[in-house]
């Protein structure tokens, strides 16, 4: 039996930035072999270790080599697992089922490549949640960073019209017939589980997870007292405009580097 990290096969993959290294790594997750991108700056240095977490589903919302270099480039050894089912990986895309796991072991790849005890955690979108969920299943990681981040997957279900079949499939059923599968997917049924500082990210404007979502992850948190910070942004929607974009980037990954 495979260990739930082990890597399977690394090969090397195309960088847009010759200050950045990338490998595309094929891992072990539970019965399955996922695979996900590895972001390294080539330049020696102390850095923090980061797991990036990918918002969509499928081929939409794919890990982008450019996006985790940046991310390197602010000075992080970075992996962003595609989870299952994607670009070759087996299994199935399950939007925060058991594909949790592959963000759970995705840490134990990157602490072959990051020989530190700073590991950080980010997510957007459909991986904000994800980010969550992992705070909540490791106690090894030392912030968490959610970027207009899912936080209710019922309330998802309600907001979003235009998402109800797709999570019907996934999922199995609507939230009045399998109430409790929803509940699963949830990170606030399990929030009093999270030690590591937390980061809300969210535009006001965004269509496509209400900002709600960021309400709701602030409030919880807060009643279970735990430390977290909420930054919004009054004019931006789901994806800010590229110049607030880089530098909200860069001021959480200032952030993250003083927790």
């Amino acid at each position: 039996m495979i260990e739930n990290g082990s890597i399977i096969a690394a090969r090397p993959y195309p960088s847009p930035s010759n200050v950045v290294k990338l490998t595309e790594i094929t891992y072990q997750s539970g019965e399955y072999r996922v695979k996900g991108l590895l972001a390294q700056p080539t330049k020696e240095g102390d850095y923090d270790g980061l797991i990036y977490l990918r918002g969509g589903l499928q081929h939409v919302g794919m890990v982008r080599a450019a996006r985790i270099a940046q991310f390197a480039q602010q000075g992080f050894i970075v992996f962003a697992p595609y989870y299952r089912g994607n670009r070759g990986g087996q299994g199935r895309d399950e939007f925060a089922g058991d594909d949790r796991y592959d963000a759970l072991y995705a840490v134990d790849v990157l602490k072959q490549y990051y020989k530190g005890d700073r590991i950080h955690v980010y997510g957007f979108s459909r991986g904000g949640m994800m980010a969550q969920w992992l705070g909540i299943m490791r106690q090894d990681v030392t912030s968490v960073v959610t970027w207009a981040g899912v936080s209710d997957v019922m309330y998802m279900y309600y907001e979003r019209l235009d998402m109800r079949r797709t999570l019907k499939r996934i999922i199995g059923g609507t939230p009045e017939k399998y109430t409790e599968r929803y509940y699963a997917r949830t990170p606030l049924m399990q929030l009093h589980r999270l030690q590591a500082p937390l980061l809300i990210i969210h535009g006001e404007q965004d269509a496509h997870v209400d900002v709600e979502h960021a309400y709701f992850l602030q409030s919880c948190a807060q009643t279970l007292g735990k430390d977290v910070t909420l930054w919004l942004f009054e004019y931006e929607m789901h994806h800010f405009k590229p110049i607030v974009n880089i530098d909200t980037v860069r001021a959480l990954c200032t952030w993250m580097k003083a927790q």
